[in-house]
């Protein structure tokens, strides 16, 4: 079965830097578009970037232009997100999802519906 953990979250100072990782199963990262999104308490979820499944395309959002850094490495079959120069505003629990990518964001993979549980960021002022 299909299972997406992450890691790699935990407490920084902002101006500090994370890298999350999304360890896949059960599949290739390389045959499937990965996305990361994150939602804070009260707040919606929102799209932060994704990688094509041919790893030619990738999407940042304007939030994360500049900062954050997506990749992959399919001998892990781990899909990373550097973060840096977090800013308090950036505080959220991130999660992975099988997506389909384009350069104007993630969209749904034909109804696959393949989340982790997620991993909390807190940025510190």
């Amino acid at each position: 079965e299909v299972q997406l953990v992450e890691s790699g979250g935990g407490l920084v100072q902002a101006g500090g830097s994370l890298r999350l990782a999304c360890a896949a199963s059960g599949f290739s990262v390389g045959d499937y578009g990965i996305g990361w999104f994150r939602q804070a308490p009260g707040k919606e979820r929102e799209d932060v970037s994704c990688l094509s499944s041919s790893n030619d395309r990738t999407y940042y959002a304007d939030s994360a232009k500049g900062r954050f850094t997506i990749s992959s490495d399919n001998a892990k079959n781990t899909v990373y997100l550097q973060l840096n120069s977090l800013k308090p505003e950036d505080t959220a629990v991130y999660y992975c999802a099988v997506v389909g990518c384009s350069s104007s964001g993630p969209y749904p993979n034909y109804g696959l519906n393949y989340w982790g549980k997620g991993t909390l960021v807190t940025v510190s002022s």
